[in-house]
């Protein structure tokens, strides 16, 4: 599939090798982020729980998230070359991303389940412009994951937890949005997709 035709290209390059079924869905939000923008996301992940995903299922596809998000502010701050804000910034949300691992993986044993383990990954990074790029789309595309996912958990404290980190990922995404000179905001509505343009588009990653 050419790439030129992708909204995020980028996030279609992010290498999410794991055999539990949250990597293969936060893989596909990624792929679905990446051909369509992250108003697609969303829509993606409420379809991809809708058949069975129980509240754990759900907690370990968000706690998979923040180990993606998390290894990727470290492979910036290791690889990237940043500087001034951009640097201290990453930093910042890097930190937030492990507390976020840590709170998940506490609220998944809590309810008597196994928090799924990192997934290998790896990041188109070569600089600071190519990091704020991609932090651009991987922050836009998480917040939209957090939306698509959350409504479905049956738990209020769970979705307390999930609710409490959503909000903290959408600074995240207006933060980085703001040091690139972007709008803070992606308007007031996200668009979404009907269920065969989601499938279709994320199918050859899926395979």
């Amino acid at each position: 599939m050419n790439q030129t035709k992708h909204a995020n290209p980028e996030l279609a390059a992010i290498e999410v090798h794991g055999m539990s079924r949250s990597a293969f869905i936060a893989r596909g939000a990624l792929a679905t982020g990446g051909l369509y923008g992250a108003g697609a996301v969303g829509s993606f992940v409420t379809r991809a729980f809708a058949q069975g995903g129980g509240d754990l299922d759900i907690l370990n596809f968000a706690l998979t998230l923040e180990y993606l998000e998390a290894a990727f502010y470290k492979e910036a701050l290791s690889k990237a070359g940043l500087s001034g804000e951009a640097k201290k910034l990453a930093s910042e949300i890097g930190d937030h991303e492990n507390q976020h691992v840590d709170a998940l993986t506490g609220a998944i044993e809590k309810a008597g389940g196994k928090p799924v383990s990192a997934p290998m990954v790896k990041f188109p990074l070569t600089d600071q412009a190519s990091f704020l790029k991609l932090a651009k789309a991987f922050e836009d595309t998480g917040v939209s994951a957090y939306d698509g996912a959350a409504p479905m958990l049956k738990s209020a404290d769970l979705l307390g937890v999930a609710g409490s980190i959503a909000q903290v990922e959408a600074r995240h995404a207006a933060a980085i949005r703001s040091l690139r000179g972007d709008n803070p905001t992606r308007g007031a509505f996200e668009p979404t997709l009907k269920k065969n343009e989601v499938l279709k588009a994320v199918q050859p990653y899926l395979a």
